[in-house]
């Protein structure tokens, strides 16, 4: 059994190498980088992954990363995002269930920030997967092969293709790991943790109108 985790980048050097660093006991490492005009890239190379170069939008990159992937089970990371200690005890356990091959799996969310506002968030983010089985990109997915084909892979959007794949995968398919995968808290501190959330909910509530994507990504960037 070997895994493949693949790491969509642009830019974020400031946290892709202890990204890196958390996912050592994987089989591969495939990092996508879509142009990245920092050192990135190079901080990849480094740290032993196989960088491949892909258009900008994590969807592309994210399924670019998928059929370059020499190993049966593919593991979905941000490059903001660690993996705690003992994640790939929890993924062999999970993968040699016998339904694993028709399960995708996601962590459990958690931020790298000690206020209490971190912890809140956490909660609510629970509380969302609970009720609506909607974890977002930053939860990770762990998905075997034949299943993420079945699919359809990740779709070419350059926002929202976690919720859109996680759609397709549905409730009765999707378990969360006891597990949890430590997202940057930045984008929260910098815009401020009820706003950045409010922008979130409020890309969320667009993409399911059916607003054009393009504008929901401007809104995200803003």
């Amino acid at each position: 059994m070997g895994i493949s985790v693949i790491v969509p980048t642009l830019n974020v050097e400031a946290t892709l190498a202890a990204s890196l660093r958390s996912v050592r006991q994987a089989d591969e490492i495939i990092v996508v980088d879509a142009g990245s005009s920092d050192h990135s890239a190079c901080l990849a190379r480094k740290a032993g992954a196989s960088v491949l170069t892909a258009p900008k939008g994590r969807g592309c990159q994210l399924h670019a990363g998928a059929l370059a992937a020499q190993h049966e089970w593919l593991l979905f990371l941000h490059g903001d995002t660690t993996l705690a200690p003992r994640w790939r005890d929890h993924v062999d356990t999970q993968c040699l269930r016998s339904d694993a091959r028709d399960i995708a799996c996601v962590f459990r969310f958690k931020l790298d920030d000690a206020s209490w506002r971190a912890r809140v968030l956490e909660r609510l983010v629970a509380l969302r997967v609970f009720l609506f089985a909607l974890p977002y990109g930053d939860q990770g997915l762990l998905i075997h092969r034949d299943f993420y084909t079945a699919l359809g892979g990740f779709k070419p959007l350059p926002l929202m293709e976690d919720v859109d794949i996680i759609r397709r995968i549905g409730r009765r398919r999707l378990t969360t790991l006891p597990c949890a995968a430590i997202t940057s808290s930045r984008r929260w501190r910098e815009d401020g943790w009820v706003a950045r959330s409010a922008r979130n909910v409020a890309c969320l509530a667009l993409y399911t109108l059916g607003a054009p994507i393009e504008r929901i990504a401007r809104l995200y960037e803003r």
